[in-house]
This record gives structure tokens, sequence and C-alpha cells, in this order.
């Protein structure tokens, strides 16, 4: 056991004296080497000093070109999303007739992707993020990766979507009746097709019932009728909704008075 340590040990450290010779060496295609090796030993914080040290000494060159790149894949492989989006994007704009422009545009919008919060928050990162993959597809419409492209989108907007609806959820379930109805409805207009939109109307006619309940009397009448037509509408929309039941013992206390 002890051997096995020492023999670890040692390795180890031949292995940072070599690092640090590269290094500080005037050998830059040694430099290149090393680099590709700490890269695919997942060492990115080393492949990124000496990508770094390669690109900075012949940018112009085929190795300056490719460290460029593998420098913004090591930061992304890092999980430093912001730094590998920033050199995607540069490498692009550098080398905008490189074999590897498209993937560069590609990974810099798959970098504002991962920096896309989860929806509770604010999204204002997602929405870079939407259009700097829908940027990706304007530009590259016949790539092989439009169809990852399109998933990512539906992925992203799905957030959105869902933030909004909580909105809905959130006023529902604090009886802020007036914000409830509002934002359902806006939530309505903004997302036709959205799975939530069975429940998200029964919130809007169960909460513009209770703002009728409670309106003054010089808005009640005006409020109700517009209760019903939004329920006649939900029961037409939704023929089978579970929703409808309760709906009906809410509105039972206007069926004297009005026709539903």
């Amino acid at each position: 056991m002890k051997t096995t340590s020492f023999i670890l040990l040692v390795l180890l450290f031949c292995g940072c004296s070599s690092y640090n010779e590269v290094l500080k060496g005037d050998d830059f295609k040694a430099k290149f080497a090393m680099a590709n090796q700490c890269y695919e030993k997942d060492d990115f914080d080393r492949s990124i000093v000496l990508y770094e040290q390669v690109f900075q000494n012949s940018p112009k060159s085929v190795e300056g070109e490719l460290s460029y790149f593998k420098l913004a894949k090591s930061y992304y492989e890092n999980n430093d999303y912001y730094m590998a989006g920033y050199f995607f994007g540069s490498f692009a704009e550098r080398y905008p007739y490189s074999l590897r422009t498209e993937e560069s545009y590609f990974m810099s919008a798959m970098c504002n992707v991962q920096n896309s919060p989860k929806w509770s928050l604010d999204q204002a990162e997602t929405y870079l993020a939407l259009n700097s993959v829908q940027a990706f597809i304007d530009k590259y419409p016949n790539s092989p990766l439009i169809d990852s492209c399109n998933q990512i989108i539906d992925a992203l907007s799905y957030k959105i979507e869902f933030k909004d609806f909580n909105k809905v959820m959130l006023y529902d379930k604090t009886e802020n009746y007036k914000a409830a109805l509002s934002y359902a409805e806006i939530f309505t207009e903004k997302y036709p097709l959205s799975k939530h939109m069975e429940q998200n109307r029964f919130i809007a006619v169960k909460n513009s019932f209770y703002l009728a309940l409670n309106s003054i009397e010089s808005k009640k009448r005006e409020r109700i009728e517009e209760t019903i037509q939004r329920y006649r509408n939900f029961v037409f929309d939704f023929p089978k909704s579970e929703s409808t039941k309760e709906l009906n013992a809410l509105l039972k206390v206007w069926e004297n008075d009005y026709e539903f």
C-alpha cells in the first residue's frame, strides 16, 4: 500500500514538474501538445493556460485557431459558461470562415442556455438564451442542429410560460381576485395552446365570480354578466372538465336572477 502511494506521488510530482517546465518554456509545440493532453484528461484549468499561450503566440496559425476554440471548450467543460460564451462568440468573429464557426455559434448559444436559471428566478438570462438560439437557427437554417435548437427553444419557452402561470396560481391562492383574473386573461392570450389552459380558465371564472360577489353595487351586475359569459365559454371549450361541477356550485347563487 505504501509502495503504491509512493509511486503515485512520484508520478504526480513528475507530471507537475513536466507541466511547469512546458508552461515556463518557449516551445509552443510542446505547449500545444500538453494542452491537448490536459484537455483529454479533463484538467481544464491547465489546458486553459496553455491554450491561451499558444493562441497569443500565433493567433493566425492552425494551432492558434484550434487553441482558441479549445480554450472556449475548456471553459465550457469547466462549467464557466460566461467565459466560454465570450470565447465561443469571439471565435466566430475572429475566424468567420473556419470549419468550426458554426459549432462555435451554437456553443455560444448553449452557454446562454446553461446560464438560464430555474423558473422561479428572474428570466432575463432565459430570454437571452432564446434570442441566441433563434439567431443560430436564422443564421444556419439547414444545420443538422436545428431539431436540437427547436427542442431547446420549447424547453426555455415553457420555463417562462410556467413562471407566468405560477403568478396566476399565486394570486388565486392568496385570494387576490382582481389580480388573479387579470393575469389569467393575460395568460390566455399569451399562451393559447398551453397545457395549463383548462386550469387557467377555471381560475379566471372562479376569481371572476368572487370579484363580482364582492363588488360594489354599481359594478356588480356588469361583473356578474362577465362571469357568466366566462363560465359559458369555459363549459363550451372544456365540456368534460371536472372543474365544471365546482363552478356550477358557485354560480348557483345567481340561478334565480340570471340565465346560464
